[in-house]
């Protein structure tokens, strides 16, 4: 499996076609909503749990930056994904793997909200080379064995970028509920 972070530098510079550059519009907007619900908060106001909801701003965007990187990977060579790791039986997974998925959840006591920021800014980059140099984002791939994935599933990479940019819509607005809740501050209006 390809690590994103591992890839080399871009070669040439090309202006993008249409559709990349609005596919990265679009991630660069959800994604400055969702880094917005984080401006100015303590690495404490980033645990708050504001509502009913475990989430947190914090467990957010880091679960949001995780996923994005495990997308990116898939989109590089099939593997990663959401729930990708072939050895986990989601019919009957071992306690310490639901720990570490739900971890990924929350701003964990250890971490700082700016280092999961600069974790955000550095997949979000090299999501955005990604979305530049792929040189075919019909190519596609079997989803993981997961139970939130029909058995025997492809995805594209054109596909798998829509669903990073719906993942980040939709957390931003979670997120944004979570701080509205915390000091009244919203993304937008």
């Amino acid at each position: 499996m390809t690590n994103i972070t591992e890839l080399p530098e871009p070669t040439e510079t090309s202006t993008p076609s249409p559709e990349r550059r609005d596919l990265l519009e679009a991630l660069a907007m959800h994604r400055a909503l969702l880094r917005q619900t984080a401006a100015g908060l303590s690495d404490e106001q980033a645990r708050i749990r504001s509502t009913v909801s475990e989430l947190t701003i914090g467990g957010i965007i880091k679960h949001v930056a995780l996923t994005e990187k495990d997308w990116a990977e898939f989109m590089v060579g099939g593997g990663g994904g959401e729930g990708s790791s072939p050895d986990i039986d989601w019919s009957n997974p071992d306690p310490a793997v639901i720990e570490a998925y739900e971890a990924g959840f929350r701003l964990l006591d250890t971490e700082s909200l700016s280092e999961i920021l600069a974790l955000y800014a550095a997949v979000a980059e090299a999501t955005d080379r990604l979305v530049l140099e792929l040189p075919d984002l019909d190519r596609s791939f079997p989803l993981p064995n997961a139970p939130w994935f029909p058995p025997g599933a492809t995805r594209s990479a054109r596909r798998t970028i829509v669903h990073i940019i719906a993942e980040t819509a939709q957390h931003a607005g979670h997120a944004d509920i979570i701080r509205e809740s915390i000091d009244g501050a919203k993304s937008m209006g």
